[in-house]
């Protein structure tokens, strides 16, 4: 889960507290990480959103928005918080982005923009929006720019701890662990459909870059 404490599911990260530990799948900073990609990649931006379903996203959408918010300050890009409950309001607010120069937006990790990535990504092109997720299968469907943890190395990561609670360690005294692996992949010909223009250092940085 993105928030096991604010979830509930243990009492802390350092002492989970319970029967519970294990791996969340993201941070809370990456909400302003998110936004300093995106800003790079499309330096005209001035205002942007954080798309998010309030009934699947962690926190009901606050989650990520405490670090958004500071990035976007300190970017001098206006912060618009932007819930959304279907493909029509979604569809809404996408079209009303296009329509406003200098805008962007950033699709938060919930399981409602998961499931509905491909229809986000086709909004975004028609309107000639730029965006970054947080999944990296959105590259390859023609997404402009994505970045989030290796879920793979989370699993990986896993097992070993699994053998530790089979073996007696207590899982109250196991820390849940953070991602410490993190993926960015860049869609080259959707940044020039956009007009943009990819900075050589950060397609350096990239783990996947789509020509």
């Amino acid at each position: 889960v993105s928030d096991p404490v604010g979830e509930g599911f243990v009492a802390s990260l350092s002492r989970p507290g319970g029967n519970i530990t294990g791996f969340h799948n993201s941070e809370a900073s990456i909400g302003g990480k998110w936004l300093e990609l995106l800003k790079e990649v499309a330096p005209g931006i001035s205002r942007a959103a954080m798309i998010f379903n309030p009934d699947t996203a962690p926190g009901h959408g606050k989650y990520y928005m405490p670090d958004f918010e500071a990035t976007a300050r300190s970017l001098k890009v206006e912060p618009i918080s932007t819930p959304v409950r279907s493909l029509a309001e979604l569809e809404t607010v996408i079209t009303a982005l296009g329509r406003e120069p200098g805008s962007g937006f950033v699709a938060m990790a919930d399981f409602f923009l998961f499931i509905n990535r491909e229809a986000t990504i086709l909004l975004a092109a028609r309107n000639n929006v730029p965006a970054v997720y947080p999944w990296g299968d959105v590259v390859m469907a023609g997404g402009l720019l994505s970045y989030g943890p290796d879920l793979e190395d989370i699993v990986r990561r896993a097992a070993p701890y699994v053998d530790r609670i089979l073996h007696g360690a207590n899982p109250a005294e196991l820390p849940v662990q953070v991602p410490t692996k993190f993926e960015l992949a860049i869609n080259v010909k959707t940044a020039k459909a956009l007009g943009l223009t990819v900075p050589p250092t950060l397609l350096t940085s990239a783990d996947e870059v789509i020509e």
